[in-house]
């Protein structure tokens, strides 16, 4: 499903990389969380899953596609992003229309109603309300319902739970859980250990540009 071999990447030319010849995978249904501190480049490991960076050296394969060689639209077909902040993600004028966006960028038109019908279930979100009139903690799980209605192979989730309180961050984990159960391979960042000891099927740590499991 996700692939790194021997990845390194680095802004700037002349600078010690960021990251350092990284070699991991994920399978489908695995659940994969990714510790480390801030200012590890977690992030940026993530932005190298979907394209929206490309690695320096080395290979990454998503879905058997490699991130260097295709469009960035091709990839986040089967990997979706979240941002951690979720303003940087919603751009429409209602919950609805939120989440049919991805449905119709990816061309799964027939899939709008039962698919946003379900995720508006599972997160209880009102379908008219304005994304941006909501608390903090609904516009993440409005964010989150963006990225999840599309039912992507690999999932990638910039710390999820930074805006949700103890009840919202139990419904997301059981939401993703089922996805992942599902066959979709799940790869998280978090500072929250007990979230991470909860969720993961295997856990990474980044420092000083390598990678542990």
């Amino acid at each position: 499903m996700l692939k790194f071999e021997n990845v390194s990447f680095g802004f700037g030319t002349g600078k010690q990389p960021l990251l350092n010849n990284i070699n991991f995978g994920l399978a489908a249904g695995e659940f994969g969380v990714l510790l480390g501190e801030n200012g590890a480049g977690k992030s940026t490991l993530l932005r190298l899953c979907n394209g929206l960076l490309k690695p320096q050296s080395g290979t990454i394969t998503v879905c058997g596609n490699s991130t260097s060689a295709e469009k960035t639209s091709l990839i986040a077909k089967s990997a979706g992003f979240l941002f951690q902040n979720p303003d940087r993600q919603l751009c429409q004028k209602t919950v609805r229309e939120e989440l049919e966006f991805g449905l119709r960028l990816h061309g799964k038109t027939d899939e709008l109603s039962s698919e946003c019908d379900e995720i508006l279930e599972e997160f209880g979100l009102n379908p008219d309300d304005d994304p941006f009139s909501l608390s903090s903690g609904m516009r993440q799980y409005a964010a989150i319902a963006s990225v999840l209605v599309c039912r992507p192979s690999l999932l990638l989730l910039d710390e999820p739970t930074s805006w949700l309180d103890a009840t919202q961050t139990k419904t997301f984990l059981s939401v993703v859980k089922k996805r992942q159960q599902s066959g979709t391979a799940v790869l998280m960042i978090t500072h929250d250990i007990k979230l991470a000891n909860r969720a993961a099927t295997r856990t990474f740590t980044l420092q000083q540009g390598q990678l542990s499991a």
